[in-house]
């Protein structure tokens, strides 16, 4: 369902005087809620988990028009990613991503897709004695570079991702815990039309699993032309009956306003609802409106919560938000890096790519536990490789320095140049391009148009 609510001011949480030497900045953009849907998806959408905000400073930056074709790229659906098994630093190097969720576990509003995964090669180990990257020194970046931008983990909580799951992974749950039906069976199988027709007998006659199946065929336009308005409607009374997901979904147009009167007091109350009942999307959406309405610590305090729930249940957004939150001891929370780590890898898994440039940094410098340039490279590449910017230029540099990878000064400079199109700059990295022959420059931007 494409019911795209705007959520403005996100918290931005106190930013440490850590010691990195690029960022990427970009326009501030509202965050759009995150919903659920039911379509099958072949590409990655944009924005998920989307959802970082990038810190920028005055080494590296990113032009505003850049930065709105930078997120177009598909992006805060997820599958998440294992991790390979243990190396020193006991996260492991990331693996092709697969439809699990890690067991056990759990874009502000609502996430919805996680990204689709992408698959990297690690690159050989480099000697633990090889330099460092400077650590970055963070400033508060922009909303809209939140989702693909560069920025540490103390800048604000992750913009809502959007998600949309096969039509054949939806749990009957969704439409009020009922066991599936000749309607719901009809839908499973792609046959909305049918599955329509059979629903919208029981839904007139005040069955609220069938009202929620009628709404989400109608919002999204499946079998027929999309009817928001009438979606709508049937969302409201499928609410009314207790239905968690109709809650969540009409709380998010009540929150938008187009279909009916904008009515924020109301959707905080069917987001609580929702989020009672064990929505992950309407606890996340909850949390980032608390926020939101108080961006101190109290209504931080308030909001952690509800960002743990999400988090417990897999949601990587949540999972993300919760590292920002032990990193820099927040929301009532100790500042704990070890924790902090432990999410990100949770989110770095489900291809949630901030999660995964953080991730990979915080590896090679060895915070939150043991130092591993080779899996650090390994994140960062991936990240790079998904599109996002920071972690472009981040991986020219681990090539320079020939941290966690043999130095190779050819592929460091085709990854630049490829950071540099999309509108990053970094006056670093421009002396070094200074420094190549012809021929490093040629085979350079050869390189380069093949990676993008």
């Amino acid at each position: 369902m494409r019911l795209h609510f705007i959520l403005a001011g996100m918290l931005a949480l106190s930013v440490p005087q850590a010691a990195r030497a690029e960022t990427a900045g970009s326009q501030k953009q509202d965050p759009q809620p995150v919903r659920e849907t039911a379509e099958p998806q072949a590409a990655k959408p944009a924005g998920a988990g989307k959802a970082g905000l990038p810190a920028t400073t005055p080494a590296e930056t990113q032009s505003p028009a850049n930065s709105a074709a930078q997120e177009a790229k598909p992006e805060l659906p997820a599958t998440p990613a294992p991790v390979a098994g243990p190396t020193a630093s006991g996260v492991g190097e990331p693996k092709p991503a697969t439809s699990e969720v890690p067991a056990g576990q759990p874009n502000q509003p609502a996430a919805k897709a996680a990204k689709s995964p992408e698959t990297t090669t690690p690159a050989a180990p480099a000697s633990s004695s090889l330099p460092q990257l400077p650590q970055p020194v963070p400033q508060p970046g922009s909303a809209a570079a939140a989702k693909k931008g560069d920025r540490p983990i103390a800048n604000p909580l992750p913009q809502p991702a959007t998600t949309a799951e096969p039509a054949t992974a939806i749990n009957p749950a969704r439409f009020g815990n009922r066991p599936p039906d000749a309607a719901y069976g009809a839908y499973q199988r792609g046959l909305y039309k049918t599955a329509y027709n059979l629903a919208l007998e029981r839904a007139n006659n005040g069955d609220a699993a069938a009202q929620t199946l009628v709404a989400e065929i109608l919002a999204r336009g499946l079998g027929m032309p999309a009817n928001a308005g009438e979606a709508a409607k049937w969302y409201q009374r499928a609410a009314e009956r207790g239905v968690a997901e109709a809650q969540f979904q009409y709380a998010l147009i009540l929150l938008d306003g187009r279909q009916v009167k904008k009515d924020e007091k109301k959707a905080q109350v069917l987001l609580q609802a929702a989020a009672e009942a064990g929505n992950a999307l309407a606890q996340f959406n909850l949390a980032q409106l608390l926020v939101q309405r108080d961006s101190g610590d109290a209504g931080l305090a308030r909001a952690v919560p509800y960002y743990e729930k999400a988090a417990e249940a897999g949601l990587a957004d949540a999972q993300y938000a919760m590292a920002q939150v032990y990193a820099n001891g927040a929301g009532g929370k100790k500042q704990d890096d070890k924790e902090a780590r432990r999410f990100l890898v949770l989110a770095a898994r489900q291809n949630y790519d901030t999660a995964q440039l953080d991730l990979g940094q915080w590896l090679i410098e060895g915070r939150g536990g043991p130092r591993d340039l080779k899996s650090g490279f390994s994140w960062m590449k991936r990240a790079a490789d998904g599109g996002n910017v920071a972690a472009q230029n981040r991986l020219a540099k681990l090539y320079e320095g020939g941290i966690g990878v043999d130095p190779d000064l050819v592929t460091a400079a085709a990854w630049f140049i490829v950071a540099r199109r999309a509108g990053l700059s970094d006056p670093e990295m421009d002396d070094f391009m200074q420094g190549l022959d012809d021929e490093q420059t040629k085979q350079a931007l050869q390189k380069a148009n093949r990676l993008r």
